[in-house]
């Protein structure tokens, strides 16, 4: 008996150790700055205003919403204490944490959310994110920090919705959205705050001594605006930069080496983002489906995978990430067929009539231009490729690079264009509604391209609505089928993601939802920070 006892004792004594040890080795430092290359500058903080990459990152770490994914890609509460889908998953009910706090110290409510709500599907704002809201048949606020909406059939994306952020009613009530200077001095309940913004040059960020979850590690977030991806390179290797995603050859051939493996870690999995080239359906050319799918036939998508991402991608054949329960199974990326290419551009009524080895029709050479933006290295060798690959079934291509500002307002939101080269994220529903319907065909909208299909308009609709899983998988795989057929995009390739993270940064867990997932975690050790703000 007394032996058993001492037994417990020093059994209870080396769980105390133990921990003791495990609290020692969770004890996290803050401090330091980290500092991101940005290719394009944000342009607008408000981030349903916009639909550019820099603007989301950052927006990203200033405001909260209801729900976010977890690592496992599975929907979690954040703002929200709790959350439950009831009625068939037509209702959905959430509960805010209690003492969220706005930036000016005011509390984050339901009215906060409702206001979002409204600002959102408000005409006058023309956000091209307000589809998803305006499938709420009814918006109620309960109390003080519940909310409750309906809708009046199942929408597969009602839950992911309520991921995008809430903005301040206090704030914005009564103003003018689009000509607000919030956009430029936005006021959030995030993990970091807006410290200070030089047009053109760089973006910082500070640790919000407020947020809810507890301050953030890491004091500074600066994102430097370098529209060169060779340069941003260059100041990432003189540590003048702590993190860049790596091209395929920055990858394979410049960052090897005890340096590099010393100071930097690399990171590669399949991005969830696909690359295209997109016809403007406005285009007369383009009107034609068998001159579309001439130029599919005429790209090869394997020498663009070797040639410009040296093998890191794969080729794409539609808008879903392989492996995911929505991808078709049969379908395959177009492979490279010159006669049927040749074949359908005759059928169109397009020959050599001049002998000047390009096509033309009604004494119009088949000729136009690939649109896409400065310092994107990758699109650009993409573009130069498919120039060479067209010229061997006589069309002439050129190619225009814009800075990426200018490249989105004046020229894809308003359809200025003939062809551009751009990337979608692959959403982790594939509802894409807001891409390829119809109703999104507008100036400003996300289907610039201005693709009209009344099936694919049905597709849609009706996958959205249905709950059952493998009824949206087979209706998605019409989706992707109809657009295989039409082929509005040439779908080229899905990259893999190859970020470098200075080695002095701790906490990085890659997991399915990348490395970026649980960046407020990540810290310094104090005997390594660079930086004292």
């Amino acid at each position: 008996m007394k032996k058993n006892f001492y037994l417990c004792l020093f059994g209870l004594a080396i769980l105390c150790l133990s921990a003791v040890g495990a609290a020692a080795a969770e004890v996290r430092d803050d401090g330091d700055r980290i500092v991101f290359g940005s290719i394009g500058e944000a342009s607008n903080l408000i981030p349903y205003l916009t639909s550019d990459s820099a603007s989301h990152e950052i927006a990203d770490l200033l405001y909260v919403a209801p729900l976010r994914f977890s690592r496992d890609l599975e929907p979690e509460p954040w703002a929200a204490e709790s959350w439950s889908q009831e009625d068939g998953g037509r209702v959905l009910r959430f509960t805010l944490r209690k003492g969220i706090r706005w930036e000016d110290g005011e509390e984050l409510t339901a009215e906060d959310v409702a206001f979002t709500y409204r600002l959102v599907t408000d005409p006058a704002t023309a956000s091209p994110y307000a589809d998803d809201f305006l499938q709420v048949r009814e918006f109620r606020v309960l109390d003080r920090y519940t909310f409750e909406v309906r809708y009046d059939t199942f929408f597969a994306r009602a839950v992911s919705t309520w991921m995008n952020p809430i903005l301040p009613k206090h704030l914005l009530e009564g103003k003018d959205i689009r000509a607000t200077s919030f956009a430029r001095r936005p006021v959030g309940a995030g993990p970091y705050r807006l410290k200070s913004w030089e047009p053109g040059s760089r973006i910082v960020l500070e640790a919000s001594p407020t947020y809810f979850l507890g301050r953030p590690h890491i004091t500074e977030v600066a994102y430097r605006v370098i529209p060169d991806t060779a340069t941003m390179f260059l100041e990432t290797r003189a540590g003048r930069l702590d993190v860049m995603n790596l091209s395929p050859e920055q990858y394979l051939l410049q960052t090897s080496g005890p340096q590099w493996e010393k100071e930097f870690a690399k990171y590669r999995y399949l991005g969830s983002l696909y690359v295209f080239l997109g016809f403007n359906m406005q285009h007369p050319f383009f009107q034609d489906r068998r001159v579309r799918r001439a130029i599919s036939y005429a790209i090869d998508r394997e020498d663009i995978v070797r040639g410009v991402l040296l093998g890191q991608g794969i080729p794409a054949f539609g808008p879903y990430k392989p492996g995911t329960w929505a991808y078709h199974p049969a379908l395959k990326a177009v492979v490279r067929d010159l006669p049927r290419a040749r074949a359908l551009l005759a059928e169109a009524g397009f020959a050599d009539h001049d002998g000047d080895g390009i096509l033309d029709r009604d004494g119009k050479p088949l000729s136009f231009t690939i649109l896409t933006n400065q310092g994107n290295e990758q699109r650009i060798l993409t573009a130069t490729l498919i120039q060479y690959q067209l010229r061997a079934v006589g069309i002439d291509v050129q190619i225009r690079t814009v800075e990426w500002a200018a490249f989105i307002h004046e020229f894809v939101n308003k359809g200025r264009f003939d062809a551009v080269i751009l990337g979608w994220t692959i959403t982790q529903d594939p509802d894409i509604y807001s891409v390829w319907h119809s109703s999104q065909a507008h100036d400003g909208g996300l289907n610039f391209i201005r693709f009209v299909n009344a099936e694919l308009d049905s597709l849609l609709e009706r996958a959205r609505s249905v709950p059952d899983r493998e009824e949206r998988a087979r209706l998605y795989r019409r989706v992707q089928e109809l657009l295989d057929e039409e082929q509005p995009y040439c779908f080229l390739f899905v990259p893999y993601s190859l970020p470098i993270v200075q080695r002095r940064f701790h906490g990085i867990k890659p997991a399915l939802a990348g490395i970026m997932y649980n960046f407020e975690d990540w810290w310094v050790p104090r005997d390594e920070q660079r930086y004292r703000p």
